[in-house]
């Protein structure tokens, strides 16, 4: 199967299968939210502005990494990017593999023609470091007119897929691409990083790190979706650390770098949470999808939803800021 019908199938089984984590939540039914009564605060003092990556987004949200490179990816991109502008949110493009395989689908991952002033972020695998060097990522980041570049890592979507499986010394290659003269972040793909993986990229010169948890997209159903049409092993399916565990593990472990949470968060009060337990912006994917094939106002109804449902939650534990609800949320049993 070539990347390009890979791409549309992923889509297809996004859209249609039961790709979603069956009994792995992402663990934010584990905490609640600090709520306080008298905290003296005004709904419209809740200020959802973050600095990241050197711009300053007006909410601590991405829009997740999706597609790109297949027949449906520059409509749903551009209605992504279109939303990401005028709500002043980050995004961050799918896989620009394809784009250095095939330069025809440059096309699909173009956004900034209704984007100008949006947070870009180009991705490429981390696997890919076995064949693309220095020259290569310059070139991906400078075509798509990004303004960062995201490294995902993936071994059991790969493993499942039966694509790039050796992740030996990909961690070495990367040490000696870097610094690169952009931010580099690296991110799992909805498995989760662990305790173990941030101690292993302790010390890198990273910008960021996307936790990318278990509880929302399960990429192993999704390879299988697409291999088998049905998802023949579940329980290999459900590996993965919970989005809420993740956060707080690479937190303890990187106390300060900026950390993204991705993975389930789909409402604005799992959003707070995860800003609560250590994550300084959220992210979200394919609950956009549906929005991003009817169009940018689909996309943008759905995004000042969750914004406005966030600044809610943020209200009612007495932060004036996302960085203001670290610390804010308990056990919710016991």
């Amino acid at each position: 199967m070539n990347i390009q019908e890979r791409k549309r199938k992923h889509l297809e089984a996004c859209l249609q299968g039961e790709v979603a984590y069956q009994r792995t939540t992402t663990g934010f039914e584990g905490y609640r939210l600090r709520y306080q009564a008298l905290a003296g605060l005004a709904l419209e003092e809740v200020d959802l502005t973050t600095p990241f990556l050197g711009k300053v987004l007006k909410a601590p949200f991405l829009i997740g990494a999706m597609t790109g490179g297949e027949e449906n990816g520059e409509r749903i991109n551009l209605a992504l990017a279109e939303a990401a502008e005028a709500l002043g949110v980050g995004m961050m493009l799918g896989s620009g593999r394809i784009v250095l395989e095939r330069p025809e689908a440059l096309r699909s991952f173009r956004v900034r023609k209704v984007a100008p002033k949006v947070l870009l972020i180009a991705n490429l695998g981390l696997a890919q470091l076995r064949r693309y060097g220095r020259e290569d990522l310059l070139r991906l980041v400078e075509m798509l007119e990004a303004d960062a570049l995201a490294l995902h890592v993936n071994p059991l979507q790969e493993a499942v897929q039966r694509g790039d499986t050796d992740f030996r010394g990909l961690l070495e290659r990367l040490a000696a691409l870097l610094p690169l003269p952009f931010p580099v972040l690296v991110k799992e793909v909805g498995h989760g990083l662990s305790r173990e993986a941030a101690l292993a990229l302790k010390g890198l010169p990273l910008a960021a790190l996307d936790v990318a948890g278990a509880g929302g997209t399960s990429w192993a159903r999704v390879e299988e979706w697409v291999r088998y049409g049905e998802v023949r092993h579940p329980e290999l399916c459900e590996i993965g650390i919970p989005t809420a565990r993740a956060i707080r593990e690479v937190r303890e472990v990187l106390p300060e770098i900026p950390l993204i949470a991705s993975g389930g968060v789909y409402t604005g009060t799992d959003a707070v949470k995860a800003l609560a337990l250590g994550a300084d912006l959220v992210a979200a994917a394919r609950p956009l999808l549906r929005p991003a094939l009817e169009g940018p106002g689909a996309v943008q109804a759905f995004l000042g939803d969750y914004l406005q449902e966030m600044r809610t939650a943020l209200f009612a534990i007495g932060a004036r800021a996302p960085k203001e609800a670290r610390g804010r949320v308990e056990a919710a049993w016991g």
